[in-house]
């Protein structure tokens, strides 16, 4: 399993996230951000929503991987949440997400960057992580994903 303990704060670990849209879904990814890794929460929505207008960060079977380049950042840096109600993001399958992993870059982690994302990449591609990560907590099901358990 791919561990993404350097990337993801026990605490950047959210359930049930409720957004009726990608912007008002950004707005509370960025708020998590900016409370957890002390960023600025407009700069890193305006980044996620930047690279969203280039096209869907959703790859398919209900998992989408916002991410964008944030000015100040030293390290990469995300937020894993699972969505309370799936949201259309324009997915080349065309089914709706509810599993997210933002990730924030800093401007100059071009490789670092691309490297992070596939890392994620992976991660959420493990179905049972997907699936069970609800019910088991993400830190068991992925042993080391993160450190936190998730809520029922």
């Amino acid at each position: 399993m791919t561990d993404l303990h350097d990337i993801l704060a026990p605490d950047a670990v959210l359930e049930r996230v409720s957004a009726g849209t990608r912007k008002a879904l950004f707005q509370q990814l960025a708020a998590a951000a900016a409370n957890i890794y002390g960023l600025d929460a407009g700069i890193v929505q305006e980044a996620v929503a930047s690279r969203e207008k280039l096209g869907s960060t959703a790859f398919g079977g209900g998992v989408a991987i916002p991410h964008g380049k944030v000015p100040g950042l030293t390290q990469v840096r995300g937020v894993f949440a699972r969505l309370a109600h799936p949201l259309d993001f324009d997915a080349v399958d065309d089914l709706p997400v509810d599993v997210v992993f933002m990730l924030v870059s800093p401007p100059d982690a071009g490789a670092t960057h691309l490297k992070a994302l596939a890392r994620v990449s992976r991660a959420l591609r493990d179905q049972l992580l997907v699936e069970k990560a609800p019910r088991c907590g993400i830190a068991r099901c992925a042993g080391g994903f993160a450190n936190r358990r998730a809520g029922p």
